[in-house]
């Protein structure tokens, strides 16, 4: 981006800001930037290309893109998040196949982004392809196999659950490509696909979708409250990520944060010609869960 394309881009945020009114216009913080007082936002940013592999799932190969620690004082790059386990980005190789898991204790929701593979569990089997998304319920065995000519690559969601909470008995599939438009006006532009929420079986997280912007378009700048752990990582294309009173390139494999402090904004721009789109989890608040 050049110079006068930055300016522009400011320029727009500023004015959408003072524009803004309700709740965002109420909870954004008009004083100076002042650096080592503001959020250090590079810490609510993680990418799995700058992380190390791990494995898991006897074979499955993942990389941190969020993990725990302080939402509001972070101790390392991306370690933000205090309610779920941890977000990933994960890969099978071709021609292989995970060990059968049962988790204890946990969930774990599954987006595929490429390849082509199976999903294995009580006897019945899913296609597993760009665009579907799974629901692995706690105490419930599965596993995975790469069934195509290229590594079956996913974001992986690993969310705590209550003690009293009852999970699904199965998997649960959801395919993007054949899902409706829920809303397509969510923060002025956002044109969100919802995969799963309360009510489908999430036992920590409240909200799983996916959200497009269309060109040359900006979100409602808002911030949110402690409590709040909402994740936005980019899937297609290259948007601009708006957080404070600063700006970063968000390219593919990039997710963030929102500090809950009630007043660090935050919003996406798509400054390009293409369609952009982004996936979203986030959990609001102290809710009833499914006994």
């Amino acid at each position: 981006m050049n110079s006068h394309a930055i300016v522009w881009l400011v320029l727009t945020v500023l004015t959408c800001i003072s524009l803004t009114t309700g709740i965002a216009a109420q909870t954004l913080d008009g004083s100076p930037y002042i650096p080592g007082k503001d959020a250090n936002i590079d810490l609510y940013f993680g990418s799995w290309l700058d992380s190390e592999p791990y494995i898991t799932h006897g074979t499955l190969i993942e990389r941190d893109i969020l993990t725990q620690g302080d939402p509001l004082n972070p101790p390392a790059k991306g370690a933000v998040l205090s309610y779920v386990n941890r977000f990933t980005h994960a890969t099978l190789e071709t021609g292989t196949h995970t060990e059968p898991v049962t988790l204890e204790g946990e969930q774990e929701i599954l987006y595929i982004l490429s390849g082509d593979g199976k999903m294995k569990s009580r006897g019945e089997s899913q296609d597993l392809y760009s665009g579907i998304c799974v629901l692995v319920p706690a105490d419930c065995e599965f596993s995975l196999d790469n069934t195509g000519s290229e590594p079956l690559t996913m974001y992986l969601i690993s969310e705590p659950i209550p003690d009293d909470f009852r999970p699904n008995e199965n998997i649960l599939v959801r395919d993007e490509n054949t899902l409706p438009i829920t809303s397509t006006n969510v923060h002025w532009i956002h044109i969100e696909k919802s995969f799963f929420k309360t009510k489908d079986g999430l036992g920590t997280l409240e909200n799983v979708i996916t959200i497009q912007f269309d060109p040359w378009t900006i979100g409602h700048p808002h911030s949110h409250n402690p409590g709040v752990e909402e994740a936005w990582t980019q899937v297609t294309g290259e948007s601009i990520a708006f957080m404070g009173k600063q700006i970063r390139k968000q390219p593919v494999g990039t997710g963030y944060m929102i500090p809950p402090d009630g007043k660090t904004p935050h919003s996406n721009i798509n400054t390009t010609d293409m369609p952009v789109k982004m996936f979203y989890f986030a959990r609001y608040r102290d809710h009833e869960v499914r006994k």
